[in-house]
């Protein structure tokens, strides 16, 4: 049996490498008996049974239901000081032996290895782990994940692919991700085009779904320093809406929809009283989550009617602005419990992505 190997890499961080990755897996395994997956070098780590491994190694074991060691799926996680450390004593060849023993383990009897890569095709080279160089190590073909429009991502293209090139990796071709669905046929065209005269494949053209990109409260709380104040209720409730506290209660009514999170100083007992009429007169959905900003908190008995309604409320002593802006610019990434997302991204990769052409130039 002839090993298939195939690395998922990106142009930067957050172009969907990871949702591309998971729904490849699902896919392949319609076409495959065994497939095996692997993120050699992590920067987000996790504790998993006492092991630190990157999330998203985790993701694609709890969620593709993975029989191998999550340990070994993310055989070098980056903690803090890590890259300090190799400056001045690293051992790269300890570090090559893991990656190279944990992919051993991880493709034994398998007919395809997904290899997620991180960052774009440098991230790592402070430590010789380049994304480049590690599909060079793994003697993996790859496939560029890019996002945005057209000029963007076929600069972006040309750039990340010449560090490939010069490790003497393939790139059998690219998917782009994340296209503004009005303008979803004419940035086709043009990407198909453009691409073409490099020589470049496009193996998939993916629309921005909005849907993947909304948070729960639950991870606000973890992946910012706003804490919970409130029972642990409601923090599953998607985020679909920012209203800021920063006008009148009569005006504010124009503006809550279903999954509102309503971000306001802790002294606007006012908003706060009207988003809770909102949830009172039962329209449930409307209050997603409230976070009180400024290091304010309400009178109790208003902190005791927000308990009775079960809206999950956070608190931060930045101020309003800076809460808001922490919120809009959260990288929102597949999580395990978000089935919905799973059952979403395999049907975009099927409908999206030639993975017949991918196949093909894997076999």
């Amino acid at each position: 049996m002839i090993q298939k190997r195939l690395f998922i890499a990106a142009t930067q961080q957050n172009d969907g490498k990871t949702t591309v990755s998971l729904g490849l897996i699902h896919v392949f395994r319609e076409r495959f008996r065994s497939v095996g997956f692997i993120k050699p070098v992590g920067q987000r780590y996790v504790f998993e049974h006492g092991h630190k491994v990157d999330e998203d190694s985790v993701l694609i074991e709890k969620v593709c239901g993975m029989r191998c060691s999550v340990k070994d799926m993310s055989p070098v996680a980056i903690e803090r000081g890590f890259t300090e450390k190799y400056i001045k004593k690293g051992d790269h060849r300890k570090l090559v032996d893991n990656i190279v023993a944990s992919f051993d383990r991880i493709s034994r009897r398998k007919e395809l290895v997904v290899i997620e890569g991180t960052g774009h095709a440098g991230v790592g080279s402070i430590f010789d782990l380049s994304n480049a160089r590690v599909a060079n190590i793994l003697d993996a073909k790859v496939i560029l994940v890019t996002s945005g429009g057209i000029g963007k991502p076929i600069d972006e293209i040309e750039l990340n692919m010449a560090l490939f090139e010069k490790e003497g990796v393939e790139v059998i071709g690219v998917i782009v991700n994340k296209i503004v669905v009005s303008k979803y046929k004419k940035i086709s065209k043009m990407l198909n085009l453009g691409l073409k005269k490099r020589g470049i494949d496009v193996l998939g053209i993916i629309p921005y779904t909005p849907s993947l990109s909304v948070p729960t409260i639950q991870h606000i709380i973890e992946e910012t320093d706003i804490q919970l104040i409130s029972k642990r209720i409601g923090v599953q409730n998607k985020v679909k809406n920012i209203l800021i506290g920063a006008m009148s209660p009569h005006d504010a009514l124009g503006y809550i929809e279903e999954g509102s999170l309503l971000i306001t100083p802790g002294d606007r007992e006012d908003l706060i009283m009207t988003a809770l009429s909102m949830h009172l007169l039962g329209r449930y959905n409307a209050i997603s989550g409230i976070i009180l900003t400024g290091g304010i908190m309400p009178h109790p008995k208003i902190m005791s009617l927000i308990e009775r309604t079960g809206i999950p409320v956070l608190f931060s002593m930045e101020h309003t602005y800076i809460v808001a802006s922490m919120i809009h610019d959260l990288a929102v990434k597949i999580r395990p419990e978000d089935k919905e997302k799973t059952v979403i991204v395999k049907k975009l990769i099927k409908k999206y992505v030639n993975v017949k052409k991918i196949v093909e130039k894997i076999a």
